[in-house]
């Protein structure tokens, strides 16, 4: 049985160097604003209810399917917030190949 790397068990997530992406579905998003209760440095509820990403300058990335690069730090944070979306609409991918390895898709 494989043990827990130092990291892992202090929960921090592995990354394998590879930089990650975040994005929310806001067509399944339900509003109920829990991500922005985990992580409000990635998310915002916006006038229209709905929870969008922020990008590095802190500002709301409206477009569909727009995508911000998640900060290590804030790794886990942002995958608890994925855990307890009741939309299942919080995508984490890497950004080399597109590939979800967090969300309702991984």
């Amino acid at each position: 049985m494989p043990t827990a790397t130092p990291a892992e068990a202090h929960g921090h997530l592995p990354t394998d160097g590879e930089e990650l992406e975040v994005w929310i579905d806001q067509e399944l998003c339900t509003g109920d604003g829990i991500c922005v209760q985990y992580a409000p440095e990635v998310f915002e509820l916006d006038i229209d209810g709905l929870a969008y990403v922020k990008d590095e300058h802190d500002e709301l990335c409206t477009e569909p399917a727009a995508a911000v690069v998640v900060r290590l730090p804030l790794l886990q944070d942002v995958v608890d917030s994925v855990k307890d979306c009741p939309g299942d609409c919080i995508h984490v991918r890497r950004r080399s190949d597109q590939v979800e390895v967090y969300g309702p898709d991984a």
